[in-house]
C-alpha cells in the first residue's frame, strides 16, 4: 500500500504532463504519482513516464471510466487527484495529504472558485455552470461545499472504496459530492489559486453537453438518494393542479347539483390518483435508501478492517521491546 497515491487522470495532455509530475515529485517526494493514459494521440504516456510517473492505460473513453480504474487498482492512505493540463498549484498538496491523514477527512475539495477561478478562466459559460452546479447541489443536498466540479481532490482509503463509480465522463466530480453529502461522510473545503491553461493546452470539457449532463446528473442522483422529496414534489404539483381545476367544479355541483364538466373531472381525479401513487412510491423507495445507508455504514467497517490489516507493521528497534 502506497502512503500518498497522485492520481493524473489524462488525455492529450503532452504540452503539460512533464510539468505536471516534476511539480508533484518537487510537493510530495514521497508519493508515487499515477498517470492514467485515456487513448491519446500524443507523447502523453511517453512523456509521463519518462518524468518519472507510473502510466498506465484505461481504454473506455471518459474520465469517469478513468477514475474506475484508479480507484480498483491503487491502494493508498491517502489520495490526490489532480488534472494534468497544469491547471492546479502542486504546492497545497501536503495540507490535503495532512486533512485526510491527521484530521480524518474523507474527501477534501480544492476550492478555486473563492479565489481566481473567475478571472483566470476566460470561458464565461463555464463560470456561470460552476456557480449553478454549486448553487443546485447545496440547495437539494443541504450542503455547503464551495467548489462542485474542481478536479482537484483528496480523498481517504474509505472514501475511494466505497465509492460507486457510476458516471463515465465529467459528471464523476459531481457524483462524489453527492455521494459524500449523502453519506454523512466528512468533506472539508481548501481555497486553492487557479489558473487557467496555457497557450495550445485545450479543455475537453464541452460547456453545453457535458454541462447538460452534469445537470440530468445532478437530478437523477437527487431521485436516488432523496426518493421522497423528488416524488413527494411531484405529488405536491400533481394534487395542487387537481384541486385548482377541480373547484370550479365542484362549486357548480353544490349550486346547481349537475356536473356539466365530466372531463375535467375525470382528468382531475386520475391527476389526483397519480399524485397518491408518486406519494407511495416516494415512501417505499425511502425505505429502500434508509437500509442502504445502514448497509454502507456495516461496509466502512469491513473496509476499516481491511484498511487497518494492510497498513506497514511499525518497525520496533529491538531496545524498546525490553
Amino acid at each position: 500500500m502506497d502512503k500518498i497515491a497522485v492520481l493524473v487522470p489524462c488525455y492529450n495532455e503532452a504540452r503539460t504532463i512533464r510539468k505536471v509530475v516534476a511539480d508533484w515529485k518537487k510537493a510530495l517526494p514521497d508519493a508515487v504519482i499515477y498517470v492514467y493514459d485515456n487513448n491519446s494521440t500524443d507523447d502523453t504516456a511517453a512523456i509521463a513516464q519518462a518524468a518519472g510517473a507510473v502510466v498506465r492505460h484505461e481504454y473506455q473513453q471518459g474520465k469517469g471510466n478513468v477514475i474506475r480504474r484508479m480507484f480498483r487498482e491503487i491502494d493508498a492512505q491517502a489520495y490526490i487527484m489532480v488534472d494534468g493540463d497544469d491547471t492546479y498549484p502542486a504546492e497545497y498538496g501536503p495540507q490535503m495529504v495532512e486533512l485526510v491523514l491527521e484530521h480524518q477527512a474523507d474527501m477534501v475539495v480544492g476550492d478555486r472558485l473563492s479565489s481566481t477561478y473567475f478571472t483566470e478562466n476566460k470561458r464565461p459559460f463555464h463560470n456561470f455552470g460552476n456557480s449553478l452546479v454549486r448553487f443546485s447541489i447545496n440547495y437539494l443536498f443541504h450542503t455547503s461545499i464551495k467548489d462542485i466540479m474542481t478536479g482537484y481532490r483528496a480523498f481517504s482509503y474509505l472514501f475511494v472504496k466505497s465509492f460507486p463509480v457510476l458516471s463515465r465522463g465529467f459528471e464523476i466530480e459531481t457524483e462524489m459530492t453527492i455521494h459524500a453529502a449523502d453519506k454523512n461522510m466528512q468533506v472539508d473545503n481548501l481555497v486553492i489559486d487557479y489558473r487557467d491553461r496555457p497557450e495550445g493546452s485545450v479543455s475537453k470539457l464541452n460547456t453545453y453537453s457535458d454541462g447538460f449532463k452534469v445537470l440530468r446528473t445532478i437530478l437523477c442522483l437527487f431521485r436516488n438518494y432523496r426518493p421522497m422529496a423528488f416524488f413527494g414534489a411531484i405529488a405536491f404539483v400533481l394534487a395542487a393542479l387537481s384541486a385548482i381545476f377541480m373547484v370550479p367544479v365542484l362549486h357548480t355541483y353544490f349550486a346547481t347539483g349537475l356536473v356539466p364538466n365530466f372531463p375535467t373531472l375525470i382528468v382531475c381525479g386520475f391527476t389526483m390518483l397519480a399524485a397518491i401513487h408518486s406519494l407511495f412510491a416516494g415512501l417505499q423507495l425511502q425505505n429502500s435508501v434508509q437500509k442502504n445507508r445502514q448497509d454502507f455504514e456495516m461496509n466502512l467497517v469491513r473496509l476499516q478492517n481491511t484498511y487497518e490489516q494492510k497498513l506497514p507493521t511499525p518497525h520496533l528497534d529491538p531496545a524498546q521491546s525490553h
